[in-house]
């Protein structure tokens, strides 16, 4: 029914929006609080005396910024850092360099063989190859010990590439008809009709290989031997070995700062490449990943 323009709503359709607002609500605290609690461990001093919950509640007059200082004053945390951030640049661009001509070969229509190139794009999304055959193939290209190494393995994932192809079939296929007959190569269709259109699935395909990219341990563990070289969830991972059960302990080369608030504030710094990203982002994704999975 509708009333002055207004719908009246149901009794259950207000007690689906009231079990929903409690659940949103409730995710809110689930994901707050937690970050909430690294932010003021990371203040932590050393003459600080309680529990951790008297610590959320510790006034910032009281913080301490000891473990931000050691953090930044050590080299191998800014070298570390540098790393992180050349793997996701250079990661980001050549995983769309290599993910955006294969999506758009994909959704051409027209193309001779394509039901055969989707169904061998998708086995290996079915049928995962193993560790020791990716292995083997990094060594043989000699990719140990570089930054190569953590981003080229995953530089197309086949999910990306399909929600890729999906949203390049839903523009509309005059506009590339009417370059093609103007004598367009398909290059040109792509770089001049295409990708202007596409903003925001190579924004949100981006993001999404970019976080991959920034969270990557396991490949950074596995080909990367040099320090020089590690990247910063190794570092992380040695702060925390390192650490140990101690409370209150200098840790490595990092100065005398009480270790859980090295620990979290390494966490925090950590996040805030992404944490400033995804706000420019964040008006992409949803719309780039439902018109990309509509047809995908």
């Amino acid at each position: 029914m509708k009333t002055k323009g207004l719908v009246r709503l149901t009794l259950e359709d207000r007690l689906f929006y009231i079990f929903m607002n409690f659940f949103l609500v409730l995710i809110l605290i689930l994901v707050a609080v937690p970050m909430w609690s690294t932010i003021t461990l990371s203040f932590r001093s050393n003459t600080f005396i309680g529990t951790n919950l008297e610590g959320m509640f510790l006034p910032p007059w009281k913080w301490s910024t000891a473990a931000y200082r050691a953090l930044l004053g050590n080299r191998g945390f800014l070298n570390a850092f540098m790393n992180s951030i050349k793997i996701f640049a250079f990661g980001v661009a050549s995983a769309l360099f290599l993910t955006i001509p294969l999506a758009y070969v994909l959704s051409v229509k027209t193309l001779p063989g394509r039901k055969l190139f989707n169904i061998l794009i998708l086995l290996p999304y079915l049928f995962n190859v193993g560790l020791i055959p990716t292995y083997l193939v990094v060594i043989r290209l000699g990719l140990t010990n570089t930054l190569a190494a953590i981003f080229l393995p995953g530089a197309i994932s086949t999910y990306n590439c399909l929600i890729m192809r999906g949203f390049f079939e839903g523009i509309p296929n005059e506009l590339k008809e009417s370059a093609r007959i103007d004598g367009a190569a398909e290059w040109y269709v792509l770089v001049r009709i295409v990708l202007p259109l596409s903003k925001p699935i190579i924004m949100t395909i981006g993001l999404y290989y970019g976080v991959s990219f920034w969270n990557d341990f396991f490949n950074a563990m596995l080909y990367i031997n040099n320090n020089a070289l590690q990247p910063l969830p190794i570092l992380l991972r040695n702060i925390l070995m390192a650490s140990g059960m101690n409370e209150f302990v200098e840790v490595s080369s990092f100065g005398e700062a009480p270790v859980q608030a090295i620990k979290a504030a390494s966490v925090f710094m950590a996040a805030i490449p992404m944490i400033i990203a995804y706000p420019f982002i964040q008006k992409y994704i949803t719309k780039g990943t439902l018109l990309g999975g509509v047809k995908g």
